[in-house]
């Protein structure tokens, strides 16, 4: 629901025209559908939460109405309980609660799951925040750091979810040390979401870079690596690949457990 992602920029900026692509994501196998107002891609500006909420809201009621589970991918407090009002299910929020102090008491006083990313920074300076001497243990450590101040502050453990950020102050060589060692990240004991698609670490595997819709193959790699790694989720934004290619993996995985 914005005029400026990094992927698909402007194609459902309409309120019509994003519930008639979710209910097609629905229908191609996504199990949750994630609505966001406000772009992250490196060097986004912020979006004000009121014009956030106006692009989300009424989207998220009308799938939520339909019994479609909707996530909320946003960083404001205030977005997030009118999302839950709304009939969200989940907060997805890529600052795991650093960009607004009142998030935190927003994901109690909804009882949402609430996905908990690395953060280092916003959109317009995460990428000079990409500096780690071991990345993994780094990411990981700071993570932990974020669950437990979170279940300090009383939130039920039951309702978080981790995602590592790739991309997120992470350079292309973090992005893969990350996905070579989930099991470091499935050891927090939450389940793990991954967001890996179409993003630009990927279009380096691509002949001169490929622009972001023609990353969809490398996304559904990922997407069945990470299944085989045991992680609870992917986001992705097509999704009959990854939907074949998790097909492919539970072929396998029932093939070798026969």
């Amino acid at each position: 629901m914005t005029p400026d992602s990094f992927s698909d920029g402007g194609l459902w900026f309409e309120a019509d025209a994003a519930i008639d692509h979710a209910h097609q994501l629905v229908a191609q196998g996504a199990d949750i559908i994630d609505v966001g107002g406000e772009s992250t891609r490196p060097g986004a500006v912020r979006v004000d939460p009121a014009e956030e909420r106006t692009r989300v809201i009424p989207v998220i009621r009308a799938l939520a109405e339909r019994g479609i589970t909707v996530s909320v991918d946003t960083m404001n407090a205030s977005t997030a309980r009118a999302a839950a009002d709304a009939g969200a299910a989940i907060i997805n929020d890529v600052s795991g609660g650093l960009a607004d102090p009142d998030m935190p008491q927003a994901v109690l006083d909804t009882d949402l799951q609430y996905v908990v990313m690395h953060w280092r920074g916003q959109s317009d300076s995460m990428d000079t925040l990409a500096r780690y001497t071991d990345t993994v243990s780094e990411v990981r450590s700071e993570l932990s750091a974020r669950l437990t101040d979170l279940v300090q502050r009383g939130v039920d453990p039951s309702k978080l979810i981790v995602d590592p950020g790739l991309g997120f102050s992470k350079t292309g060589e973090h992005n893969w040390q990350v996905l070579g060692d989930l099991a470091a990240f499935e050891t927090l004991g939450y389940p793990v979401l991954i967001g890996a698609s179409r993003k630009r670490f990927l279009g380096a595997l691509l002949p001169d870079g490929a622009p972001a819709s023609e990353r969809d193959a490398p996304t559904a790699v990922i997407s069945a690596l990470a299944a085989e790694a045991g992680v609870w989720a992917v986001r992705v934004h097509d999704v009959p690949s990854t939907r074949i290619a998790l097909d492919v993996v539970r072929a396998w995985q029932a093939g070798r457990d026969d």
